[in-house]
């Protein structure tokens, strides 16, 4: 409806402008390495690429390829997020995991990003250490996915109204 506030891309169920936006716009830090990722996802769907090499730990952040996520940023159909698990990762921690699944959609097909991610707090801020991808698990030898049957991809849906 006009009028009414933006929902933020990291599906919160929050307006932008009370969510990641003022983590984007550096008026706020993030609380917690949920928030913090949230708002990573947030500011890979508005291409703000300068937020993703600030909110990454100096420790790995020599590894970051810019072009490449510049690339990925607007090159994708972002679908939506799914926080899965969260450890640890509290305000008054150190560090956290947080486990999730981000939908989109790229040269028209479908695809997931399925990650538990390592977060750490230094300087009084959290920052994004590290990430490993969980795969999916393996299917039959030889079996198809039928369109009814539960997406491969672990989304719980079907497959027809997911990756299918």
């Amino acid at each position: 409806m006009a009028g009414e506030p933006a929902p933020c891309p990291c599906q919160s169920g929050r307006p932008y402008l009370a969510c990641c936006g003022p983590l984007l716009d550096g008026s706020r830090a993030a609380a917690t390495a949920e928030a913090l990722m949230r708002s990573r996802y947030a500011a890979y769907t508005r291409g703000a690429i300068d937020y993703l090499v600030e909110t990454h730990a100096p420790a790995t952040r020599g590894s970051l390829d810019r072009a490449s996520m510049a690339r990925w940023s607007r090159e994708s159909t972002w679908l939506g997020l799914e926080v899965l698990a969260t450890e640890r990762g509290g305000e008054a921690e150190d560090d956290g995991v947080v486990e999730f699944r981000a939908r989109f959609r790229q040269g028209g097909a479908p695809q997931a990003l399925h990650e538990r991610s390592t977060f750490v707090r230094e300087g009084g801020r959290w920052l994004y250490l590290d990430g490993e991808a969980v795969r999916p698990r393996p299917a039959v030898q030889g079996a198809k996915v039928g369109r009814n049957d539960p997406c491969p991809c672990g989304s719980g849906r079907k497959h027809k109204k997911c990756c299918g």
